[in-house]
């Protein structure tokens, strides 16, 4: 007697060229209907016009068409969904990587608000309080970190990996690092990707805590390629109280709401200016502008900081605040955010 039971067995025989196994047992023939005489079932392919649905679909006919009472074999090819072919096809971890628990993205929608000097003091921060951290330059038009954390352009290699530099605790990777400071950087898109894979894959960062990534501003080829080579990555937003830095972060958090990744939280950069501690705080860039993004796009905001002198000399000088003064009033904000950030990833 014709049923779906026998229908199953049949196609048993019908396996995936990659995974070696049966179409059947990992779900990609489903909704099996007998009518009748007429078998219809739907084929799940990682497109619509996948190259394997014509193989697959001929053998499915051939094979269920030759059992006793079926004179009518319809295969409906859809796609898998988005969390089916991942669950299916997962990603191979880029070597350099395999050994991190958590991946830290530093972003903004827009230039000049400080992001890299927050990236660089929210990783001594976390490093700070017992994690082991490493800090990605992924900046590829401009990277500064070199500059703000003191390094040299010296890099060595081990067994093809590059060896990343080690300073107050850090492991540190910048493209600034395998040129002169006023070396121009030209990239395009393809060579964009191929440079990041590099600098995520191929650099031998060992057993990290962290990760902390520090994006170029904007929402090209760079963002992009961070949040398809790590699904799992967590983004802290920075900008600035002006309207004019807000509606560029805007852009910058639809491209990750998109991707699917977790915003941590914002901080607001610049949020203030003190000429000493007793006076009242300057808003320069005006105020109020985080606290109103965080309530319109649901993300919390983990700290504002100010505009602070000593902030700025630790960036030029090559010694950050979060070794020269963590424990200011401005390092200690830093702090806050780092526990908060550790708090929201786990």
């Amino acid at each position: 007697m014709l049923d779906e039971k026998l229908i199953r067995e049949t196609l048993q025989t019908v396996l995936h060229p990659k995974l070696k196994k049966s179409l059947i047992d990992i779900g990609m023939i489903r909704n099996i209907l007998i009518e009748g005489d007429v078998v219809t079932l739907t084929l799940a392919l990682k497109s619509e016009r996948s190259p394997l649905r014509k193989g697959f679909a001929d053998k499915i006919e051939t094979l269920v068409g030759a059992l006793p009472d079926v004179s009518s074999v319809q295969v409906e090819v859809v796609a898998l969904s988005k969390e089916e072919f991942a669950r299916l096809f997962p990603k191979a971890p880029l070597k350099g990587i395999e050994n991190i628990k958590h991946f830290l993205a530093v972003a903004s929608g827009k230039g000049g608000v400080g992001k890299t000097t927050i990236a660089v003091n929210v990783a001594l921060a976390l490093a700070n309080q017992g994690y082991k951290v490493g800090l990605l330059d992924a900046d590829v038009y401009g990277p500064s970190v070199p500059l703000m954390l003191g390094l040299s352009d010296t890099l060595e290699q081990d067994d093809n990996m590059i060896i990343p530099k080690e300073k107050y605790g850090l492991r540190i990777m910048s493209l600034g690092m395998t040129a002169g400071q006023n070396e121009a950087f030209i990239w395009r898109g393809p060579l964009v990707s191929k440079m990041i894979h590099r600098l995520l894959g191929q650099v031998k960062w060992g057993e990290l805590d962290y990760l902390v990534i520090d994006l170029p501003p904007g929402t090209g080829d760079p963002s992009i390629t961070i949040a398809q080579a790590l699904p799992d990555c967590s983004i802290l937003m920075i900008t600035t109280p002006q309207e004019v830095a807000l509606a560029d972060v805007r852009r910058s958090i639809a491209l990750f709401n998109k991707t699917g990744h977790p915003l941590v939280g914002l901080v607001e950069n610049m949020s203030y200016f003190l000429s000493n501690e007793s006076a009242e705080p300057i808003n320069i860039f005006g105020s109020g502008g985080g606290e109103k993004l965080s309530k319109e796009a649901d993300i919390p905001l983990l700290g504002a900081l100010p505009l602070d002198l000593e902030l700025r000399e630790g960036g030029d000088n090559g010694v950050p605040l979060m070794v020269s003064e963590p424990n200011s009033s401005t390092g200690l904000i830093f702090q806050t955010i780092a526990q908060k950030v550790a708090g929201r990833i786990k």
